[in-house]
């Protein structure tokens, strides 16, 4: 079955008809006229746009020796099915994204070695005072948030990361507007000319990183980047003492689509901040070639404590590296009501005092 092909009026996004008086595209609805000549350049420049090409072939990850694997245990919960690496004498109490009882159910084998980690920069100590001071000034929170109950809940989890690599040629076009506006004695006057801009490059893209943990959130990961390479250091379980590790359950494949989700977004971003002089920029077709990647399997540190209220669970992180801290926070009702009608009346009361005063004067 043949393609179909329709043009577009770029005013209004009507489909554009040949007028046969004019000849030129005409739109019906706005009535803007069109040369033949420009629609048969659109026609040659979509010929030459490219597709997505946003496939990657690597190997990320070692296999394990047997010595690396003496006294690394695995918990098990049974609640949402979280698997957390501890050391064999490790007393796992709760799960850090549910914080359910874990139970102890064998040793660590059977999945990839990390080829590199970033660890621990920052204490236990200083995920509690971050904690607070996320809390601090929060006037709506429940009461049990003011406490300490949950502060000795924070774990240190090491949380699997698909680090990804790659060079990428990326084109896109821009419908771009300017807006001119005058007035005489009579009318006011509005003109908008309309502009299709292109604009294409090559960008680098390193260490992009996608959480390979089904079990964590990824706006709440890429909440706490970035991390700094600098510290990266090869992979040895030594690192894992007195900390625990989740263990991935999204592979590198399937994790590829974030990461060229990420990559595609930047890529156009970064062309749409080229495009200079105009009154407004919308994106319109865009694609994505990449070469030279590559994927790394890395272990991040991650500060979790996960705290419970009217059967919710609400899930904080704090880089381990930086210190950034994330996390929503519950509001009380009651403590909004009570706040609302107190703003209201005090609302009121000014407004009574000051129209008394008026009636006074």
């Amino acid at each position: 079955m043949g393609a179909i092909l329709e043009y577009k009026c770029p005013c209004c996004g009507a489909s554009l008809e040949f007028d046969s008086g004019s000849q030129k595209m005409k739109c019906p609805y706005c009535e803007n006229e069109f040369d033949a000549e420009t629609f048969k350049a659109y026609d040659e420049s979509l010929k030459e746009e490219k597709p997505d090409m946003l496939d990657w072939s690597s190997q990320p990850g070692n296999e394990w020796m047997a010595s690396e694997l003496e006294g690394q245990k695995v918990y098990l919960c049974k609640s949402c099915g979280g698997q957390i690496i501890c050391e064999e004498t490790t007393g796992a109490s709760s799960c850090p994204y549910c914080g359910s009882p874990v139970v102890m159910t064998g040793q660590f084998a059977g999945d990839k070695k990390p080829d590199i980690i970033i660890p621990f920069k920052l204490d236990k100590e200083a995920a509690k005072e971050a904690f607070k001071k996320h809390l601090c000034g929060k006037k709506l929170l429940p009461k049990a948030f003011r406490t300490d109950s949950y502060i000795d809940e924070v774990k240190g989890v090491y949380i699997p990361f698909w680090i990804y690599q790659a060079d990428a040629d990326a084109q896109a076009s821009f419908r771009a507007t300017k807006v001119k506006r005058w007035s005489d004695s009579n009318y006011n006057y509005t003109k908008t000319s309309y502009y299709r801009v292109f604009r294409e490059g090559s960008l680098s893209f390193e260490r992009v990183p996608v959480d390979g943990s089904s079990k964590m959130p990824d706006d709440l990961m890429e909440s706490i980047e970035p991390y700094d390479p600098a510290d990266e250091a090869q992979f040895a379980t030594a690192y894992l003492s007195g900390y625990m590790a989740d263990k991935y359950d999204v592979d590198d494949k399937a994790s590829q689509e974030r990461a060229n989700t990420r990559i595609k977004n930047s890529s156009v971003e970064k062309l749409r901040e080229t495009v200079r002089g105009y009154d407004t920029v919308t994106n319109e077709t865009n694609s994505v070639q990449l070469k030279n990647g590559s994927v790394k399997y890395a272990m991040y540190p991650v500060w979790l404590l996960n705290a419970k209220w009217n059967d919710q669970t609400f899930l904080f992180a704090m880089n381990g590296q930086t210190g950034k801290f994330v996390g929503n926070l519950p509001l009380d009702k009651g403590a909004w009501w009570r706040w609302f009608l107190l703003s209201w009346l005090i609302g009121a009361g000014v407004a009574f005092a000051i129209a008394m005063l008026i009636n006074v004067l």
